[in-house]
Parts: structure tokens; C-alpha cells; sequence
């Protein structure tokens, strides 16, 4: 018998503003089977970043769009996944087909004289006429969890790092609630904020006890599950539909991997998670992203395939017109990219996607093996 953050005893069910969560089958699924019979689309794309021959490690994309100009930011490394020294590059386009040079929005501090943390890209937001950046940053032992931001107000001079409180790595950055909040998707935490600078007033939740989640790390959300009798879960997207409830999607990863994506949803905002469920929805073990249309439907570009383990691709974008039933389903992409070099957990032809929606197309960013980073975008009129 646990106590969750709202109060509740969860002793088999978990019931949640008037509705039980668990013990439930969620119904959201994807009907998604293979890509051989798939409508496959011709998205415009540009490799905005391909490494020469140091920095060859580059993850964790994320775009937008600011003064009429599109923004990526990224993490970057020398060749290992998040290894020590790990920074910031950010990188603009006033066209979509051009990008200048990347630059470096933020270096890690030392952790000890000799070695340094390692810095995680973490999304953007926006307000007035103000751009926020974030990125995570942590020990190489995975310790002192912290989230920063630096902000602009014209798009090319940045602010000192801002230390939010919050022992965070996002997965996503902030979105905008029908609540009016800001909520940010972590591995197994959601912080939210009903400032809407994005700057102060973080709170944390998740499904999980306090006591099992004083940081939330790449490292971190092993121990609570087990401990919960949970798999692995990790990297959320959410989504909400016009009840107002969030539906908040995990990866799970490791031995824990099936092959489906897990749930946990609120109806309060955010302020409180059900206790997570697996889904009908397939998930090739790595993170993906969920969004709605300007016509109402619901989507997600992600890799549902699970017939070859951790090879990401293709590159899928389903869409459902409920916000339960992703029925609809396109090839984004599928083309393979070598690498110039190998390194740690470097892998994955389309890895990590985020989007967004600008003036009638769809854009997706991606990394390309961990090493390159690309980004497509088609019109909304072909689906």
C-alpha cells in the first residue's frame, strides 16, 4: 500500500477525480503493424548539422520558431553518449533550406578539477517577445540533477544561466495546457508552472512517491519502478483532449521492453498522475513525440516498429481523430544514414523526434545515428 501525492492509497486501484485509472485497459492504441502498405510522404529535408571529424556526438534535438525564424537546439559531444564535457550548440534559419553556424549556447561546469558534467538540450519556450532555452546538467555519476535556462529577448544575445530548482532532465520542454499551466515532460517527474515565463514557480509531480524520485535523471527512474514492481519507464509525451485530461505516453526501456508504450493520466491539470498502464501502442524503444493538428486531430511521429529492436526506423507519423484510436498512418522517412564514427550507445537511424506547427507544414527534427541532425517538414494539406 503506497501514498500517492494526492492523498490516495493505492492498494490495487487508483482512483483519480472520480475515475479509475488501474485495473483499467487504456484506450488509447495504434493499430500500426508494418510499413510495407503505408502512404508514404515526401517531406522537404535539410541536414542541419553533420559533424566533420570532432563533436561527433549529437542528440536530444528540439525545435521552434521565434521572430520568424526557426531554432534547433541540441546536446553535443566529443563522441559519447553523455559523457563528460557534453554542451549546447543552438542554430537558426530564415528559410528552412539554410542554417547558419552552429553556436555554443551553454559549456557544463567542472564536476571535479579534471572532469567536467555533462549538459543536456531540453527544449524551448516562449513568451512575448522572449525566447527560453533549457538544458539539464549532471554529474557523471549521475548526481546533482539541475535544469538551467537562458533567455533572449531579440535572438542574439542570451542571459546567464538561470538555475530553476528543479532536479530535472527534460525530455520535452514546456507546453501550455488547456489549465493555463506550463508542464514539462520528464522521465517520471512533470513539473508544472502557472508562471508563464517559465522561469520560477516550478512544482514537481509524478505518479511516483516523493520518497522515490528526488532527481529525475537517465539514471534515476530504474530504481523507483522496480521498487513500484513497474518496468522501466521514462521519456513522456502528453497530449490533452477537449475533457481536459492529460494523457501523458512512456517509453520503456531495458530489459523492461515489450514493445508497447505505458500511460498515466490527470485530470487535474497536472497536479496529480494515475498510476501508469500499458497501452496498445507500439513503441520501437525510444522517444517520440504527440501533438494536436489545427484541425483538431491528435498525432505522433515516433518509430512503432518493434519487428527490429532499437534500429529506429522508419520514421511514422500517425494520426487519430479522437484522441484514442491513432488510425492513420505515414512514412516520414526511412533512409539510412552511416556513420563517420562509432561511439557509446551511438545508434538508431531516426532518433528522438520533436515537432512543431508553423504556417501550415509540419516540421520534425531528428538525430541521424546520434551524430547528425536533420529536419523535415511537409504540408498539412497532404494528410
Amino acid at each position: 500500500m503506497v501514498r500517492l501525492r494526492s492523498g490516495l492509497l493505492f492498494t490495487g486501484l487508483f482512483v483519480l477525480g472520480g475515475f479509475i485509472a488501474f485495473g483499467q485497459a487504456p484506450c488509447i492504441a495504434s493499430t500500426y503493424r508494418d510499413a510495407d502498405s503505408l502512404t508514404r510522404l515526401s517531406p522537404e529535408r535539410v541536414m542541419i548539422y553533420v559533424p566533420d571529424t570532432s563533436w561527433l556526438y549529437n542528440h536530444h534535438p528540439s525545435i521552434t520558431h521565434y521572430r520568424g525564424r526557426i531554432w534547433a537546439i541540441w546536446s553535443d559531444g566529443l563522441r559519447d553518449e553523455d559523457q563528460p564535457g557534453q554542451r549546447i550548440l543552438v542554430c537558426e534559419s530564415s528559410d528552412f533550406f539554410h542554417w547558419g553556424k552552429p553556436a555554443v549556447l551553454a559549456t557544463p561546469s567542472r564536476y571535479r578539477r579534471d572532469t567536467f558534467n555533462i549538459l543536456t538540450a531540453a527544449g524551448f519556450h516562449q513568451y512575448r517577445d522572449t525566447l527560453v532555452a533549457y538544458f539539464g546538467e549532471y554529474s557523471p555519476h549521475r548526481t546533482q540533477t539541475r535544469l538551467w535556462a537562458k533567455y533572449t529577448c531579440d535572438g542574439k544575445k542570451w542571459s546567464r544561466a538561470i538555475d530553476l530548482g528543479l532536479a530535472v532532465i527534460p525530455n520535452h520542454g514546456p507546453q501550455r495546457t488547456l489549465g493555463g499551466s506550463l508542464l514539462i515532460s520528464g522521465n517520471v517527474t512533470f513539473p508544472r508552472t502557472h508562471d508563464s515565463t517559465g522561469l520560477r514557480g516550478w512544482q514537481v509531480t509524478s505518479f511516483y512517491p516523493d520518497s522515490l524520485v528526488a532527481q529525475d535523471n537517465p539514471a534515476t527512474f530504474y530504481a523507483p519502478a522496480e521498487k513500484m514492481g513497474l518496468p522501466p519507464l521514462c521519456e513522456g509525451s502528453f497530449y490533452q483532449t477537449g475533457n481536459g485530461t492529460l494523457h501523458m505516453l512512456l517509453r520503456v526501456t531495458g530489459k523492461g521492453w515489450k514493445g508497447r508504450l505505458w500511460l498515466t493520466e490527470s485530470r487535474d491539470d497536472g497536479q496529480h498522475w494515475s498510476f501508469p498502464i500499458e497501452t496498445q501502442f507500439p513503441d520501437n524503444d525510444s522517444k517520440f513525440h504527440f501533438g494536436q493538428l489545427p484541425d483538431g486531430r491528435y498525432y505522433y511521429v515516433g518509430i512503432p516498429d518493434t519487428l527490429h529492436h532499437y534500429d529506429r526506423t522508419p520514421l511514422v507519423l500517425s494520426v487519430s481523430g479522437d484522441g484514442c484510436h491513432f488510425d492513420k498512418h505515414y512514412i516520414l522517412a526511412d533512409q539510412p544514414y552511416t556513420l563517420k564514427r562509432t561511439g557509446l550507445w551511438k545508434g538508431g537511424q531516426y532518433g528522438y523526434p520533436h515537432t512543431m506547427i508553423w504556417q501550415g507544414f509540419l516540421y520534425v527534427i531528428v538525430s541521424r545515428q546520434k551524430e547528425a541532425i536533420e529536419i523535415l517538414r511537409f504540408r498539412l494539406s497532404q494528410i
